[in-house]
């Protein structure tokens, strides 16, 4: 609890971590409470197809007749909810092949880093492209495509820590008392990296939601719902810019922009908390220089 409060205390001190943090929780109550206020998502034709904004409908309508406004605050939920689990799951994958590799070595560390090293050098859209045409367009399946399209960099962190982790005392002495390969990583090397996945984490949702609209608006991305990707996609197809109807494709695009922003604010301010360094350089060094990745760590596991 102590380590908790120290961290947001620091966190409080940045200027940029608290903007993203404002941000954000701005589009999470847009997305927990706004479906309940504007009502539920018009799946089908309601209105007048291709209106302008009115005082009816604030965003005007679709070219299927559905309220923008609707869709885009109903959008909120599901552009959320790809971006926050995708990073989840890409964290637990890239978290347990990088401990994996850099606690056991040998041959199993160069078989994963070689697995790794080739979703590495891949560019992730086009990864994510083919792979979205393959398993096809629905939320599970764009979900799980982030996920295998980005954690070979958070592998390759994670597995760098660990490689420092491993030749500490605690874990010698863990070693010593008879624990077992898993029960050292999970019980000292991964408390002592978590605040790494962490942050890592919040700065993989940004990018999640990113690719996802970039995915949607390809056309291979969410189908069987919609998300502000599809927003794009669709008043792309009906020529929303021609037709002047800004409100059709503004509004999701800033949304994606603002969001993407908040998680990079607050990926940041969480990197100033993990090393003090970046705090003395923000704060000229007079302050900032003996709480950091020590202090805010989980403390060592002794064995048991």
């Amino acid at each position: 609890m102590r380590r908790l409060r120290s961290g947001w205390r620091i966190f409080r001190r940045s200027r940029q971590g608290m903007v993203g943090l404002i941000i954000l929780t701005a589009f999470l109550l847009l997305a927990v409470v706004g479906p309940l206020i504007v009502g539920p998502l018009n799946r089908v034709a309601s209105f007048q197809q291709l209106q302008g904004p009115s005082l009816e409908h604030l965003f005007g309508t679709d070219r299927a007749g559905r309220d923008v406004l609707v869709t885009f605050v109903n959008s909120s939920q599901v552009s959320l909810m790809v971006g926050i689990l995708a990073s989840v799951l890409s964290m637990i994958i890239g978290a347990a092949v990088g401990i994996v590799s850099g606690y056991t070595g040998g041959r199993t560390d160069t078989t994963l880093m070689r697995i790794t090293d080739f979703f590495y050098v891949l560019p992730t859209l086009v990864l994510a492209v083919v792979l979205a045409a393959v398993l096809g367009p629905s939320l599970i399946n764009v979900i799980a495509v982030i996920a295998i399209s980005s954690w070979a960099g958070t592998a390759r962190i994670i597995r760098a820590q660990t490689l420092s982790i491993r030749e500490r005392a605690f874990v010698a002495r863990a070693r010593a008392y008879g624990a077992g390969d898993v029960r050292v990583m999970i019980r000292h090397v991964l408390p002592n990296v978590f605040s790494l996945i962490l942050a890592n984490t919040t700065l993989t949702v940004g990018s999640a939601i990113f690719l996802e609209t970039t995915l949607s608006f390809l056309g291979v991305g969410v189908r069987d719902t919609f998300s502000w990707g599809r927003m794009l996609e669709e008043s792309f197809d009906a020529g929303a810019l021609t037709l002047g109807l800004w409100t059709w494709f503004v509004p999701p695009g800033l949304a994606v922009v603002l969001v993407v922003l908040a998680f990079t604010l607050i990926g940041q301010a969480f990197d100033e908390i993990l090393d003090p360094r970046l705090r003395s350089r923000e704060q000229g060094g007079d302050e900032g220089g003996t709480e950091g990745l020590g202090g805010l760590m989980p403390a060592v596991a002794e064995p048991s």
